[in-house]
């Protein structure tokens, strides 16, 4: 049976007194709820897809997911990165299936129509009748690829389907501003953390990442920042935390674990971005899969400046490897929490360490809102 949601799915979340409480467990569990994402957030926002080093040459092609909708990410003949729909302008196959280099042409395999790199469509064998022969009211202009906005900032990709999409310049300038004078864009990418599916709603991983208050006690073993020295950060959709320790803390910490001035920076809605001071960026790709499971990249950057042996990158990609296990038996525990009646009621919320996450909830409801039943 299909699950109907309306507007009292908020009703404990929009009480104006008291403790603010969080979403519902609906809004982490239910499928009905992760198909209004897809309409009402990821069909009309920009979304994070891909990192721009993973497809460096003429031809190359990954194959996305956004809303549910399948696209693909292409380097083309300018060395642009272009983004289309995922179907034959034919039959509708779904025309990329895995990450290879297409060539000079995009082939359908089915009936080997044919489309350059930047989608225009430059042969349909047959379709007519005989090998070039093309039906007189067909025309190949009508039928190319069709595009998806998408915009390329330093090595991270987006994409909005929406028609009319908020400008990207408008859409990045929040992170910016948080950014202050780190000019990320110097940064180079030295490793990946393939850290596979996750057991849990794409939220609990941006919530997680964006409040400081389970530092202290989730990561004792593999970070040194003092909880009391955090604060939130909330400026316009980016969202999140940042500490700022002192020389005497930052050589205090240990060798094996992260105690340095940091800022943990997230985009609405699925952009995340770690800054480590004095030359380390982290960018996490978190793509949903469905309700109740996440797939999840970990991208580490070297300010260009930096000299790091191979040994340190990997002990760092080792770090961020057990930092991200450590949040995802949280996460996942999470998860199975949401499934109790109690969790519809959202818990309650740090006044104080959570602002940021409340924040981030509230821009998922009012996205959510206007494709509830009244």
């Amino acid at each position: 049976m299909k699950q109907v949601l309306d507007a009292s799915l908020f009703k404990q979340f929009d009480q104006p007194f008291g403790l603010s409480h969080g979403l519902p467990g609906t809004a982490y569990v239910s499928e009905a709820f992760n198909q209004l994402e897809n309409r009402q957030i990821f069909s009309r926002s920009w979304v994070f897809v891909g990192f721009a080093h993973e497809i460096p040459k003429t031809g190359d092609v990954i194959p996305i997911s956004v809303g549910d909708l399948p696209l693909f990410l292409i380097r083309n003949d300018s060395q642009e990165v272009g983004a289309f729909h995922n179907v034959c302008r034919h039959r509708n196959l779904q025309i990329v299936d895995k990450t290879s280099n297409c060539g000079k042409l995009i082939r359908c395999p089915y009936h080997s129509w044919s489309y350059d790199l930047c989608g225009k469509l430059k042969n349909a064998p047959y379709f007519g009748g005989g090998a070039k022969e093309i039906p007189s009211n067909f025309s190949f202009d009508d039928n190319g690829l069709m595009q998806v906005n998408v915009e390329v900032w330093h090595d991270w990709i987006f994409v909005n389907l929406d028609e009319n999409p908020q400008s990207f310049e408008s859409f990045i300038a929040p992170l910016k501003v948080a950014l202050g004078d780190n000019d990320v864009t110097q940064y180079r990418p030295v490793t990946t953390i393939d850290l596979g599916v996750v057991k849990c709603n794409w939220k609990l991983l941006m919530e997680n990442f964006i409040e400081p208050y389970h530092v202290q006690f989730v990561h004792n073993k593999t970070t040194d920042q003092p909880l009391e020295d955090h604060y939130a950060v909330i400026e316009g959709d980016c969202l999140g935390s940042a500490v700022d320790l002192t020389e005497e803390q930052m050589a205090a910490a240990g060798p094996d674990t992260l105690g340095v001035t940091s800022k943990y920076l997230t985009l609405f809605p699925n952009f995340v971005m770690g800054t480590y001071q004095p030359d380390q960026v982290g960018v996490h790709l978190n793509t949903p899969i469905d309700a109740e499971t996440t797939l999840q990249r970990r991208v580490i950057y070297l300010h260009k400046d930096a000299s790091y042996s191979d040994a340190q990158i990997q002990a760092l990609h080792d770090l961020w490897h057990s930092v991200h296990l450590e949040d995802h038996e949280m996460c996942e525990r999470l998860q199975k929490g949401r499934h109790s009646p109690l969790a519809e009621q959202g818990g309650v919320l740090s006044p104080h360490w959570e602002t940021s996450v409340r924040k981030f909830q509230e821009l998922v409801a009012n996205a959510i809102r206007p494709g509830l039943t009244r």
